[in-house]
């Protein structure tokens, strides 16, 4: 039998590290001052099995390692392995990310971000469309929907998907009378990088991509497959919120119900009915009352909250299951 090179497989830990910080939906990118790749990406490092007894356990060792950070909550997303998805061409090793969501407060002192090169940002920044807090984004009727509705999608279906690009495009960018679904992030992502409409598409060598003389400016592109990462986080986190609640490992120990209800809507994308959203959180038993009031709300002192962690014992799927306004 003929000797068969077999390609190396290095495995690293990419996390999508999440902070809310008044009303601000933040990612912890790193490296942006790299000379050979100047795209934010997220914090990523490798997977050593000597050091490492379990994946999450390398993941929180380095990002505290690299950033001073102590993240809290962590969830295991996916597994990312397409081949040339982080490798250089240099590079003899196929490398297999698997990817993370964690939750976290934005720390009082970023002086150990700063000197680590790490910062974070806000997620918009990458995903433009997904914020429909103040009004539906134009640079959907402007730019996106108008160049996915003429883009001619493979009649072979590429991924063997049921259903068809029309359909697909109706479901996912809310077209033709369906409604906005603020979890299909990942979706519209996979959509805009099918059609080569986005940089990472380009960058990967995407037919539809290097067929167009020029890329439209679809929010910031991410290094590597960072940016599908980041939408994969995204997406889980916005469905999350309503069976789980995760939104309290973003908040402090005490909080006012509008510092919670903007905060849902900053991840959510969505804006809520106030008066509805309250009933809700006093339906629910999430929280309950300090017997303290903030004065900073700018108005009459606003009663604060805390997270009533007994909930958690006492059914098996808390969450906020909100329905943002139209």
């Amino acid at each position: 039998m003929a000797d068969t090179a077999l390609t190396p497989i290095e495995i690293g830990l990419t996390a999508a590290i999440v902070a809310v910080e008044d009303g601000k939906p933040a990612i912890l990118v790193a490296g942006e001052d790299r000379k050979d790749e100047p795209r934010a990406g997220l914090p990523f490092g490798p997977f050593d099995p000597l050091a490492h007894r379990t994946f999450e356990i390398g993941l929180r060792a380095w990002v505290e390692a690299q950033t001073g950070l102590r993240v809290g909550y962590v969830e295991q997303l996916y597994t990312f392995g397409d081949r040339g998805r982080h490798a250089g061409p240099a590079d003899p090793a196929h490398m297999v990310s698997v990817g993370y969501l964690a939750l976290t407060r934005r720390p009082e002192n970023a002086a150990a971000l700063t000197q680590a090169g790490a910062d974070f940002e806000p997620w918009y920044r990458f995903f433009p469309w997904e914020d429909w807090r103040e009004r539906r984004p134009a640079i959907l009727d402007d730019t996106m929907i108008p160049l996915l509705s003429d883009w001619k999608a493979p009649s072979h279906g590429e991924l063997g998907r049921a259903l068809g690009w029309r359909e697909r495009l109706r479901l996912c960018f809310g077209v033709g009378g369906s409604p906005w679904d603020e979890e299909k992030v990942l979706d519209r992502y996979e959509m805009l990088y099918e059609a080569g409409l986005i940089e990472e598409a380009k960058r990967d060598g995407r037919a539809a991509a290097l067929t167009r003389d020029t890329l439209p400016i679809l929010g910031e592109p991410m290094r590597f497959d960072h940016r599908r990462i980041l939408a994969t986080a995204i997406a889980r986190l916005r469905a999350k919120l309503k069976y789980r609640p995760v939104v309290f490992e973003l908040m402090p120990d005490v909080f006012t119900l509008t510092e919670l209800q903007h905060t849902v809507e900053a991840i959510s994308g969505r804006l809520v009915h106030k008066q509805n959203f309250r009933r809700l959180v006093e339906s629910t038993a999430l929280v309950e009352p300090t017997g303290d009031t903030s004065t900073t709300t700018g108005g009459r002192p606003a009663a604060l909250f805390r997270f009533r962690r007994e909930v958690l014992a006492e059914r098996p799927a808390p969450g906020l299951r909100f329905r943002g306004r139209s």
